[in-house]
């Protein structure tokens, strides 16, 4: 099939009549249809004009509709020969949850961001007054302020790992972090290995530097050391991005045998782990404490990143690097690409919040656990068909729809007021439509209300085509 007429696509989609704003709801019929295969990819669709007549709404409709196609990756338009269907980059498309606002009204469930602890405004005002005797410096440190450095490098030490503040690089977030290593080791042509699913601005930095990626699985119960030493022999990937504890999105927490069974493989295979702990301490269970990957690296192979983001506030754009002191001072001279050094206030209040560290986790911890609970209780009663597994730490349920993809389903629940991040926005080329991650960071009233929503969303289902006997305008 090389083309698709007015008459062909209005039989193959099917928007309620009063659907609103009906732009998007065509748009997402739209969309649906491609991810389902009933409009296959890279035929030409109608003209604007002719499917306007077809569905009796106003052209601008239509226009708008494909305007959001094409932003969000399903449609390619070509001079003179009209628009082409097509499969969006799912890290990099135009409605990717991450690259877009929360000004749109919806409850935002596609952010993992919990609000800031009680122990912020304090911590701030101490800082304020710490950085009075920094005034008469210029500010600028690339490899941070030693206060805080000492802080991260003493907090490595009471989990087990030795480290010296000089191991220490302060980032702006966890993700400066990744970009600054991933810049410094990774070329174009290179191969990074990363989960399936994994947090996606991973595979967006990976991309940015023109890297080959490639994947391999992570369940709830997290690796399988024999496919992911598998993975980074067959890859020959240098670099490989993992989460082990309460890994985004699936929750899964690693056993040190598998811990130490990847570290010997990255050794066999002369791979850099690059290990992301942004939610290593969020153990809503009483668990265990499990020794970080660092503690199983016999010869500089595992670089560790984390961040305040999760277990104090995303607004504090303050993270971490760990790794040898010789790799250290080179990312501290790498970073002058991206900027000079990290704001030396939101610095002093990190360094105040660690002094505070047992008390901030609590809290955490316990308002997580609240919300979690809240959650998986809302899911069981009003969608019992969605699967998942509970994690015992972190913030995110990775739940598996019961019929249907989780694409179509997403736009379908933002007509209902709630936004949320499908599953292929978390894996590579379109995989994972099954899936949705839903956080359990926002206050459980606020989560019991978006169930609502969207086993409102869930029941609305398909419904039979509308009459055609009036105009709609564009809304």
């Amino acid at each position: 099939m090389r083309f698709l007429s007015a008459g062909q696509v209005a039989k193959l989609v099917n928007v309620p009549r009063e659907a609103r704003p009906y732009y998007r709801a065509l748009a997402g019929a739209v969309r649906g249809a491609i991810l389902d295969g009933q409009i296959p990819v890279r035929v030409r669709m109608p003209a604007e004009r002719h499917l306007a007549e077809e569905l009796r709404v106003s052209r601008t409709t239509v226009t708008s509709a494909y305007d959001q196609l094409r932003e969000q990756g399903y449609l390619d338009s070509r001079q003179g020969s009209g628009s082409w269907t097509a499969l969006p980059d799912p890290a990099t498309s135009a409605d990717n949850p991450w690259l877009s606002g929360n000004d749109d009204g919806l409850l935002q469930l596609h952010c993992a961001a919990p609000p800031a602890p009680s122990q912020l405004h304090q911590a701030m005002h101490e800082a304020v007054d710490d950085a009075a005797r920094f005034g008469m410096g210029n500010g600028y440190d690339p490899m941070g302020l030693a206060a805080l450095r000492e802080r991260v490098a003493a907090h490595y030490g009471r989990r087990g790992v030795a480290t010296r503040p000089e191991q220490i690089l302060i980032t702006t977030g966890s993700q400066h972090a990744m970009q600054l290593v991933m810049s410094l080791l990774v070329g174009a042509g290179d191969t990074v290995l990363v989960e399936s699913p994994t947090y996606p601005h991973a595979i967006d930095v990976a991309r940015q530097r023109g890297a080959r990626i490639a994947a391999t699985g992570v369940s709830h119960e997290g690796w399988q050391a024999d496919l992911l030493a598998g993975a980074l022999r067959q890859s020959g990937a240098g670099l490989a991005y993992l989460m082990p504890d309460f890994q985004n999105p699936t929750g899964a927490l690693v056993d040190e045998a598998t811990r130490a069974a990847v570290a010997g493989a990255a050794r066999r295979t002369g791979s850099t782990l690059l290990i992301d702990e942004t939610w290593a301490e969020l153990a809503l269970e009483d668990l265990p404490r499990t020794a970080p990957m660092a503690a199983f690296d016999t010869d500089s192979r595992v670089i560790s990143i984390g961040s305040a983001s999760k277990l104090w506030w995303g607004g504090l754009r303050i993270g971490w690097i760990r790794s040898t002191e010789a790799l250290t001072r080179r990312l501290a001279a790498q970073r002058a690409t991206v900027d000079i050094a990290s704001p030396v206030l939101e610095q002093l209040v990190v360094a105040r919040l660690f002094d505070r560290l047992e008390e901030t986790r609590a809290e955490r911890c316990r308002t997580l656990r609240a919300s979690r609970d809240g959650l998986v209780a809302a899911l069981r009663r009003h969608l019992p068909g969605w699967e998942f597994t509970v994690p015992r730490g972190g913030g995110t349920l990775w739940v598996r729809l019961a019929e249907g993809g989780a694409t179509p389903f997403a736009e379908a629940a933002a007509t209902h007021g709630v936004r949320l991040a499908p599953g292929p926005w978390f894996g590579l080329e379109g995989a994972l439509e099954s899936y949705l991650r839903l956080p359990f960071t926002q206050p459980p009233a606020v989560l019991a209300e978006a169930v609502l929503r969207l086993a409102a969303a869930r029941e609305q289902g398909p419904v039979g085509p509308r009459p055609a006997d009036t105009l709609i305008p564009m809304v």
